[in-house]
C-alpha cells in the first residue's frame, strides 16, 4: 500500500542573506515523504526565489497532483517543474534504495562574515576550496578581498561567482585587482558578466577560467569543451529529477570539465541528499553545499557537526496527506 505526504517549511535565515539583490528572511519549501510497505523516501521541493522559473505555490499544485496519481498506482511522467521533479524523484530513489547512503560532506567553504574569522575558519578547513561571491560590491573591494585571501592562506583555490552581476567594463576592474600571481589559484569563476559571449571575451582577456551555471540551464545550450571553460555547476534544485541531474553531470565528464553539485539554499534534509548525490555521481569534485551556515534551523535530519537546532517532523506543518 502506498501513503504520501507533503509538508510546508519555513526557515529563518541569518540577516544579510543575500539572492540577487534581493535580502530575504526566510528559506520556504515543501518536504515529501512518500511510504511503501515497510519503507519510505524524502525529498525536496524548494523553488529558489529569483532563479527558479516555477513558484512555490505552483510545485505545491503540481507536486499534489503528482503525489496522488502515485498514490493510486498510476504510471506518471516526471514533473515539468524542476524542483518537483528533483523532490520527487530523491524521495522515489530513497524509497527504492537507489542512492546510496554515504555522502561527501566536505564543502567548499563559503567565505561570509568578518574577514579575520573567516582566515581562521579557512586555515583549519580540511578542504584547501573555498567560494566567494563577487558582484555585489565595488569591483575594487572584490578583487581587494580576493588578494587578502589568497595572500593569508597560502594553498587556497578559491571559486568565484559573480551571478552576471557585472558589465564587461566593471569585470575589466576586479580583474585589474586581483594579482597576476594569484589568478591561478582561481579555480573558475561562475558567469562574471551578464552575457555569456561578455564572460567569454572576459576570460580570453584575463586568462581566469570560467564556470558556467545558469548558461547551462538556458534552451539550446551545448556543453563541451572550450578555451578556458574548465567547470559546470549543477544545481539539482533547478536541473530537475535525478535522471537529468546524472545525464548533466556524464555529459560535463565526457567533456573533461569539472561537474560541481551546488547548493540551492536548500535545508539540511536536501544538503544531505545533494552530499550523497554529489559522492555518487562527482565522487572527484569537492561540492558547493556551505549554505547551512545562513539558517537557524536543521530539518529532520543534521549535517554532520552543525550544532542548529533540529526541527522534526512532528514540529512540520502538514499541507497534504494520503
Amino acid at each position: 500500500m502506498r501513503r504520501a505526504a507533503l509538508f510546508h517549511y519555513a526557515i529563518p535565515l541569518e540577516a544579510g542573506t543575500v539572492l540577487r539583490d534581493r535580502r530575504i528572511k526566510t528559506r520556504s519549501g515543501l518536504l515529501v515523504r512518500l511510504e511503501e510497505d515497510d519503507r519510505e523516501g524524502w525529498g525536496e521541493i524548494a523553488p529558489l526565489v529569483g532563479f527558479s522559473a516555477e513558484s512555490l505555490d505552483e510545485a505545491r499544485q503540481d507536486a499534489i497532483a503528482w503525489l496522488s496519481r502515485w498514490c493510486r498506482g498510476e504510471p506518471d511522467s516526471e514533473s515539468r517543474l524542476p524542483s518537483v521533479a528533483f523532490g520527487l524523484s530523491c524521495a522515489q530513489a530513497e524509497l527504492s534504495g537507489e542512492l546510496p547512503g554515504e555522502g561527501n560532506y566536505d564543502s567548499a567553504l563559503l567565505c561570509n562574515g568578518d574577514p579575520d574569522e573567516l582566515i581562521d575558519r579557512l586555515r583549519k578547513q580540511r578542504a584547501t576550496v573555498a567560494k566567494m561571491k563577487v558582484g555585489l560590491y565595488e569591483p575594487v573591494r572584490d578583487g581587494v578581498m580576493v588578494n587578502l585571501l589568497l595572500e593569508a592562506v597560502p594553498g587556497l583555490t578559491l571559486r568565484l561567482d559573480a551571478n552576471r552581476s557585472w558589465s564587461p567594463d566593471k569585470a575589466a576592474r576586479f580583474a585589474h585587482f586581483v594579482a597576476s600571481e594569484y589568478r591561478s589559484r582561481i579555480a573558475f569563476i561562475e558567469e562574471p558578466c551578464r552575457t555569456a559571449a561578455e564572460s567569454r571575451r572576459f576570460a580570453l582577456e584575463t586568462g581566469i577560467a570560467l564556470g558556467w551555471d545558469e548558461s547551462a540551464r538556458e534552451p539550446g545550450f551545448t556543453l563541451k569543451a572550450e578555451p578556458h571553460f574548465r567547470a559546470v555547476i549543477i544545481k539539482p534544485t533547478l536541473t530537475g529529477s535525478l535522471h537529468a541531474v546524472s545525464q548533466r553531470a556524464e555529459l560535463a565528464q565526457r567533456a573533461g570539465l569539472v561537474a560541481v553539485i551546488g547548493s540551492s539554499l536548500e535545508s539540511s534534509l536536501g544538503l544531505t541528499q545533494l552530499a550523497r548525490i554529489a559522492r555518487w555521481l562527482t565522487p572527484d569534485a569537492l561540492p558547493g553545499l556551505d549554505t547551512l551556515a545562513l539558517m537557524q534551523q536543521q530539518l529532520i535530519r543534521c549535517w554532520p557537526g552543525s550544532a542548529l537546532p533540529v526541527v522534526s517532523q512532528g514540529e512540520l506543518e502538514s499541507i497534504w496527506q494520503s
